[in-house]
């Protein structure tokens, strides 16, 4: 369900971090359009860098907002981390990486780095994977939360 979510978000021109958190906006409790400015400047890999995947960024958003404590406990922290790498863990299963670069590289596309957005065009979107990762990404935290009885 939430990666039909994500997906739709991402198809109406969000970025792929924004369009995986801001499919969680309803245990998050933060307005759409916050979660939308917060997880901005994580598409394209970080600001265009094709360093960590948006989808992989925007699905560790969601989990530290849902799991995460307002205290700087190193234990906290380490739970997290812990977390963090078990939902990474299962992406890479699926995909091998989590460099947006080598993500779309493996679709025979350029990853140019840095640069100004792309145009969303129909012919945008059927080149892209990223329909696929901000899904999978979104059901990877899905799943995990329903593995937690949180949902």
């Amino acid at each position: 369900m939430r990666g039909e979510i994500a997906e739709q978000y991402f198809l109406q021109g969000y970025n792929c971090s924004q369009s995986v958190l801001m499919a969680f906006s309803d245990l998050i409790n933060i307005d759409k359009k916050d979660l939308a400015k917060l997880a901005l400047p994580l598409g394209g890999g970080l600001g265009r860098l094709r360093l960590t995947c948006g989808a992989v960024t925007g699905m560790a958003l969601a989990a530290g907002y849902i799991f995460g404590k307002d205290e700087p406990s190193d234990t906290d922290k380490s739970k997290m981390y812990e977390i963090t790498r078990e939902l990474i863990k299962r992406f890479e299963e699926k995909y091998q990486t989590i460099t947006c670069k080598d993500l779309l590289e493996k679709a025979k596309l350029v990853a140019e780095i840095g640069g100004n957005a792309e145009k969303r065009t129909t012919e945008y979107y059927k080149a892209r994977p990223c329909s696929a990762l901000v899904h999978d990404a979104a059901e990877i935290l899905e799943e995990y939360l329903k593995e937690q009885n949180i949902i």
